[in-house]
């Protein structure tokens, strides 16, 4: 019994639609953004690390097969209308790294090589994806009701969604957050070190609390390689971390 393997685009999974892959290609790294400088006088380069990566195209070599050239035809307009009507990075999933995703964005158009009276074709899916494997484990939230740690099991810094619950100063790492008493005692403010916005869920939605935090030197936190000591203030009476682990 053949077994084919599948990828997850924003929830679907490529099978519903009757979409396989074969798998090649798909362990890719991306590449680095490094400065090279040329000094007269000197041998080699001078590198400037940038401190990113660039985006990465990951491709699927794809395939499908039906009863008849009609449902063929049906399930390709299927897969491409799904894929080109996402406007924005997704979630991408395959059953090749089950471990982890990456956020993927549908750019290129889909050309079909038919075979077997057009009941069947093969045809490469292009996805731009940002360049971050990031781990299932990295979406579980830890909670702190009291100081501890949390180890960062990958070498890259993460970038944690982190809500406090209270007010206070709350140390990650050798990061430092001051957290104002803006709406009480038992507010809940979310800090997104990803996108450095802070907020509060207010009767449903979502009201701007950047004010409510104050930075060491402007500063988000990010949760280092290795462990990463949490220390409550007095006040603070929760931290729940949803630390985002990737790898490249």
């Amino acid at each position: 019994m053949a077994i084919f393997r599948s990828f997850t685009y924003d929830g679907i999974n490529s099978l519903q639609k009757g979409v396989y892959i074969t798998g090649e290609a798909v362990y890719n790294a991306p590449e680095r953004v490094v400065e090279m400088i040329e000094i007269p006088g000197k041998d080699g380069n001078l590198s400037i690390d940038q401190g990113r990566f660039e985006n990465i195209e990951v491709t699927y070599p794809a395939g499908a097969f039906a009863k008849d050239q009609a449902e063929f035809t049906e399930k390709i307009a299927d897969i491409r209308n799904i894929l080109c009507s996402r406007f924005s990075y997704k979630r991408l999933e395959d059953d090749y790294n089950p471990d982890e995703y990456r956020l993927g964005l549908y750019r290129s158009g889909l050309d079909v090589s038919y075979a077997a009276y057009h009941q069947a074709g093969k045809f490469d899916i292009v996805f731009d994806c940002k360049p971050q494997r990031f781990l299932n484990s990295g979406e579980m939230p830890q909670i702190f009701s009291a100081s501890g740690s949390i180890t960062n099991p990958t070498v890259f810094a993460s970038k944690p969604l982190v809500v406090v619950t209270g007010a206070g100063q709350l140390v990650l790492g050798s990061y430092v957050i001051t957290i104002l008493n803006g709406s009480g005692a038992n507010q809940e403010i979310y800090i997104d070190c990803e996108t450095q916005e802070a907020w509060e869920m207010v009767g449903g939605g979502m009201i701007a609390r950047n004010d409510y935090i104050q930075l060491a030197a402007q500063i988000f936190p990010v949760l280092e390689a290795g462990e990463n000591v949490i220390t409550l203030g007095s006040g603070i009476s929760s931290v729940e971390i949803t630390p985002r682990w990737w790898r490249i």
